[in-house]
């Protein structure tokens, strides 16, 4: 048991700025072993931006706190899967060759292809909650479960994602000292099941309340399988760059199935 939470604190250091136990250090088989938790770090983003939404949005307008909400996933994280996104979007947007697109996703500096993708990556994912947020109207304690689960299975599915590059696609770096990003490299069979059990677990939850949630499995998978085939024919696998980047692309794909999924249900 003190093993395992000590991996889980290993994956709440590296994915998160919570403080954990000073015991806790950069050991890389820990880290490795982490990527079981990284879906159940989403459960803890997804919690802290759903609380941060509710009391905003007691306050003031529902669009304000959504902004909010936002803020708080990306100082929860330390903005690490959106630095992730940006410095693809860079490195795929100006490099032709492997050596180059490597070389400019190294460079911690954001340009124009970075900039602009996060931008537009941030409007999609405000004008997607806040549609959802007026369409469910937040008013009984049923939508607010279900919205709970929106917010948390959004976050733990798109790592589910993320991570799931790692079980089926190779490390492009050719050596560990080109890494910029900490990231889990090998694993078993106990990473496979428990990112899969963190990951659908919330999602299952909400097809509790309607089966058809169920579906948006296909448009978030869908899109880790065309990325994940991109990052491997232009730079032979992934890099921590590309997992966050895939975090992020397929929590905004999340939340505009469920917009299409809303008008079924």
């Amino acid at each position: 048991m003190k093993k395992e939470l000590d991996i889980f604190f290993t994956a709440l250091m590296f994915y998160t700025r919570i403080p954990c136990p000073k015991n806790i250090d950069h050991n890389p088989d820990y880290l490795n072993k982490a990527s079981r938790y990284f879906p159940l770090i989403g459960w803890i983003v997804g919690s802290v931006a759903f609380g941060v939404f509710c009391l905003f949005n007691y306050l003031m307008a529902p669009e304000i706190a959504v902004i909010f909400s936002m803020i708080a996933s990306i100082l929860v994280t330390g903005a690490f899967h959106e630095d992730g996104f940006a410095d693809v979007c860079d490195g795929f947007g100006g490099g032709w060759t492997k050596e180059k697109i490597l070389l400019i996703m190294k460079d911690s500096a954001i340009g124009a292809y970075g900039a602009i993708g996060v931008v537009l990556l941030f409007l999609l994912k405000f004008q997607a909650v806040s549609y959802l947020v007026s369409s469910s109207g937040m008013l009984s304690f049923k939508s607010q479960i279900l919205f709970f689960l929106l917010f948390v299975s959004a976050h733990s599915l798109s790592r589910l994602a993320a991570i799931s590059i790692v079980f089926t696609h190779e490390y492009s770096r050719e050596d560990a000292t080109s890494k910029s990003k900490p990231i889990a490299q090998n694993y078993s069979w106990r990473e496979v099941v428990g990112a899969f059990f963190f990951g659908l677990l919330p999602v299952l939850a909400l097809a509790y309340f309607q089966w058809l949630f169920l579906l948006v499995l296909v448009p978030v998978f869908l899109t880790r399988f065309f990325l994940a085939r991109y990052f491997q024919k232009w730079i032979d696998g992934y890099t921590g760059d590309c997992l966050g980047a895939t975090q992020q692309a397929c929590e905004v794909v999340f939340y505009i199935s469920i917009i299409a999924l809303w008008r079924f249900i």
